[in-house]
């Protein structure tokens, strides 16, 4: 069977890293990607700027140009475009990774890495090391309550247009909640804002927090804090706080609560999670307990997503990489 030196699962800034690495290191790879390039990012609300600078958000040393100190969607997207296009990367779109599992073939150990295409054909890819760099946004932290799969149930945020005018309940207390809630309330929507602790988190970019903070307590957006779901129906949400039981009318809810890693597929392929779900790594490498596998990005962060960024999870690659080219060296 042919077999390549390196699968990377996922097209996102770490997984493209690893990819010019590997180039660049004169190893047969190919990247899989179930989406389109830099599929999270795709899936960023296209008004979203970045916490960062140009500059963090650049991978194999290709300068990221922007006239703004924070860059935005657009740019993100248009930047990693030229990325694979200036250094060629080899990448299949729209075929997803269903399994990794380990194969025998003349004695020597590989990888057999299971996908399926977007229309529904499906094949088995091999490589002598996987890299796992899934990310975590396509798999929202859910609330386990009733009418959570109601069609005016929301995990992700787009555009405020077709809300004009609508009761939105917005759950969550983070960047992402906040700025949906402003969002919205600029684009004429009547806006709650339901978060289970006392305050919002900290983490809020720094621009953003006073404005919701200001917008709460002159109350153009409304806040139930210390407050959680009991139950969405198809026009309201009840909720439970300080007060006790209360009904509030939404014709939309979002959910925005969070992501985390595909640990069905982690699990399955033998990585070994703690309590939060995150992999077993070594850090110098981010081989996991799975020899030959390795993890990148925010496919290592478990529950906790937040110290997970592009500045830093864009060198997991390369180290990776080096791993790689320096056991083979050996051999």
């Amino acid at each position: 069977m042919p077999s390549r030196d390196l699968i990377i699962v996922g097209a996102g800034p770490s997984g493209l890293s690893a990819a010019i690495a590997a180039k660049q290191r004169g190893l047969d790879y190919h990247v899989l990607e179930q989406g389109t390039l830099v599929n999270s990012i795709f899936r960023f609300p296209p008004q979203m700027v970045f916490f960062t600078t140009p500059e963090l958000l650049e991978v194999g040393g290709l300068p990221f140009v922007s006239p703004y100190e924070k860059p935005t969607r657009a740019e993100a997207l248009r930047y990693y475009r030229k990325v694979v296009d200036t250094f060629d990367l080899q990448i299949a779109f729209a075929e997803k990774a269903l399994s990794v599992s380990r194969e025998t073939e003349d004695g020597a150990d590989l990888f057999a890495v299971e996908t399926i295409s977007s229309r529904g054909v499906r094949r088995v890819r091999h490589g002598r090391n996987v890299v796992l760099a899934i990310g975590y946004y396509d798999h929202p932290n859910v609330l386990n309550v009733p009418g959570e799969d109601l069609p005016t149930v929301h995990h992700y945020y787009g555009d405020p247009h077709p809300h004009y005018r609508q009761r939105v309940v917005i759950v969550g207390g983070g960047n992402s909640a906040a700025e949906a809630a402003l969002d919205l309330f600029r684009a004429g929507a009547h806006v709650t804002l339901v978060h289970r602790w006392p305050e919002l988190k900290s983490t809020i970019k720094y621009w953003v927090k006073p404005d919701i903070e200001n917008r709460i307590r002159e109350g153009s957006i409304a806040a139930r804090f210390n407050t959680c779901v009991n139950e969405i129906r198809p026009t309201s949400i009840v909720v439970r706080g300080a007060a006790g039981i209360e009904e509030l009318p939404a014709d939309a809810v979002f959910l925005l609560t969070g992501y985390h890693p595909d640990w069905d597929l982690l699990s399955r392929a033998g990585v070994a999670l703690d309590a939060r779900g995150a992999p077993a790594y070594d850090p110098d490498t981010f081989e996991t307990n799975v020899s030959g596998l390795f993890v990148a990005g925010g496919a290592i962060s478990g529950k906790d997503t937040a110290p997970i960024f592009i500045e830093n999870g864009r060198f997991h690659g390369e180290k990776i990489v080096d791993a790689i080219a320096r056991r083979a060296a050996r051999a």
